[in-house]
């Protein structure tokens, strides 16, 4: 009995051992790492990729992608006030065109280098060697030197007093810092990239494939309020039916932004009651913008009728559930100098039709399409396929326009591709909108202003317009006076002009959703519209 016992008790030894030993193993590489058992994850998505995560780049780099790991000078905050970030404070000479800032001390990179005055130096003389690609931002045009005055004093010197300046050192691109091992060996980030992502924000990006994920980790020498959570994982998903089955399985916590699912998909997840769901106030407005060097869309008897059969009240009833506020102006009346005395157009189809017979488009009998010298009345119309608010709006437009005679083709491409085609005006009909703050009104009147193939299409768009000179010339004028009562005076007459002329179609002014599980917090809207509150949102 003895030996039976002491064999069995050997081999229970022997099968133990072999059971830790089996556990034990573990992937290479990974034997001095601890589990995070406690680690906070966040997941959401977006619809395209982050790019190359370059502040001093455009497409494909994405605005809240940037913002989570560059910072600026200053800080746009709410209600448009202007606060100190990298730069302390500041002072402005009294001819407004010298800007002296005292920067933070005591701030690091991500990979441990020193921000200081001679690295917001370089950073700036980058972007100023690319002038051209930026000159959308009228403060490029502007700055006449740069330079350090001390270690942590940096002095920016315009060749007039611009009014904007602290505005614009607020955007999210590109005026915004990276470490000095950021910079390739030709030392021009726009031309040649960054040879890593280094900044001095919140997050790093620990883990990244290519249209699929990005992986972003809490900055733990960042400067300021550290995030509530550990890591962000954002995933890439173009669809927005997509997105909303992979948040009810609880793959997303949280969805965020303009567009991402349609207005039908919110209103459910709102109603279902499973969900907790916020509509931000007014942003932007969403507008068409109409090619005036088209042959039909250059008459301005086609535009004012097009402003006419355009259903609003359709449009916000039907597809935003009464959510959005109707838009009859380009800018929302509540930003500064945007608030003007015009007669809106009104959903009218009979003024529509006789402007349409006015502009020699007749009905032709047995035939659905008006025509004109032989030629049937067709419009492209171009929007972004993976925007499914635009996709809604324009299968709308698509029909409700056909009854007026008025063949809508409609044309959907991804973001890149959309945007490629809007600066080279190969359409009739854009769908866009404008930037919100802290661009509007007077970056995106600037743009118009400008070719620059980072700004906005409406310069192209506009070329056919016999006015446009003089719009030009007032929107120049109108960014360097000093007169405020000359500036508002020029915002109205240039506001006025581009309704008369009917070159935007505005439809409402667009809000930002949110929709995340109850183990959420922390989701709010922030002052600039592209950036997601990652810093504050927290799991419970």
């Amino acid at each position: 009995m003895l030996f039976k016992r002491s064999k069995l008790l050997s081999l229970l030894f022997v099968l133990l051992l072999m059971f830790v030993t089996g556990c034990s193993n573990t992937p290479k590489g990974s034997e001095n790492t601890s589990p995070k058992d406690n680690e906070k994850v966040v997941t959401f998505s977006m619809t395209g990729d982050i790019g190359d995560l370059n502040p001093h780049t455009y497409f494909p780099n994405e605005f809240f992608s940037q913002a989570m790991v560059y910072e600026s000078l200053v800080n746009y905050g709410e209600g448009g006030e202007i606060q100190p970030w990298l730069a302390e404070s500041w002072d402005v000479s009294k001819d407004g065109k010298e800007y002296v800032f005292h920067l933070r001390e005591g701030v690091k990179f991500s990979d441990g280098s020193q921000f200081n005055a001679a690295i917001v130096k370089k950073n700036f003389d980058t972007i100023l060697d690319n002038r051209k690609q930026h000159d959308w931002v009228e403060l490029i045009n502007q700055i006449k030197g740069t330079e350090v005055v001390d270690d942590y004093t940096f002095k920016l010197t315009l060749h007039n007093s611009y009014y904007p300046t602290l505005q614009e050192l607020a955007y999210i691109r590109p005026l915004r810092f990276v470490g000095e091992a950021a910079f390739p060996a030709s030392q021009d980030t726009f031309k040649d990239g960054l040879k890593s992502q280094i900044g001095t924000g919140p997050w790093v990006l620990s883990e990244y494939k290519k249209n699929e994920f990005a992986v972003f980790e809490r900055n733990e020498q960042y400067w300021g309020t550290k995030p509530q959570v550990d890591k962000v994982i954002v995933k890439v998903i173009t669809d927005g039916e997509s997105r909303v089955l992979a948040f009810e399985k609880k793959e997303l916590d949280f969805i965020f932004g303009n567009g991402v699912i349609s207005q039908d998909s919110f209103q459910f997840l709102k109603d279902s009651g499973k969900y907790e769901t916020k509509l931000s106030e007014p942003t932007a407005t969403r507008t068409l913008l109409f090619n005036t060097n088209k042959e039909a869309t250059k008459d301005h008897k086609v535009r004012l009728a097009l402003n006419y059969a355009f259903n609003k009240k359709a449009v916000i009833d039907n597809i935003f559930y009464g959510m959005e506020q109707k838009a009859d102006t380009l800018f929302p009346p509540v930003l500064d100098y945007t608030k003007i005395n015009i007669d809106p157009y009104e959903y009218d189809t009979e003024k529509a039709e006789q402007l349409l017979d006015e502009a020699g488009w007749k009905k032709v009998e047995g035939k659905p399409f008006r025509e004109k010298d032989g030629k049937e009345l067709q419009l492209e119309f171009l929007f972004n396929s993976t925007d499914n608010i635009q996709k809604s709006i324009a299968e709308f437009v698509q029909g409700d326009f056909r009854k007026l005679g008025i063949d809508i083709k409609l044309t959907s491409q991804e973001t890149t591709t959309f945007w490629t085609t809007a600066f080279q005006g190969k359409y009739d009909l854009l769908f866009t909108s404008t930037w919100a703050v802290p661009f509007d009104p007077h970056s995106y009147l600037a743009s118009i202003t400008t070719d620059s193939e980072n700004g906005g299409p409406d310069y192209t768009a506009l070329l056919g317009l016999p006015e446009k000179k003089e719009i030009d010339k007032k929107i120049k004028k109108v960014l360097l006076t000093t007169d405020e009562k000359e500036r508002k005076k020029l915002y109205t007459d240039i506001l006025t002009t581009l309704h008369d002329q009917a070159v935007y179609l505005p439809i409402s002014f667009q809000s930002n959703i949110a929709v995340y599980h109850k183990n959420i917090s922390g989701v709010d809207f922030l002052p600039q519209e592209a950036e997601v509150p990652l810093t504050t949102i927290d799991v419970n």
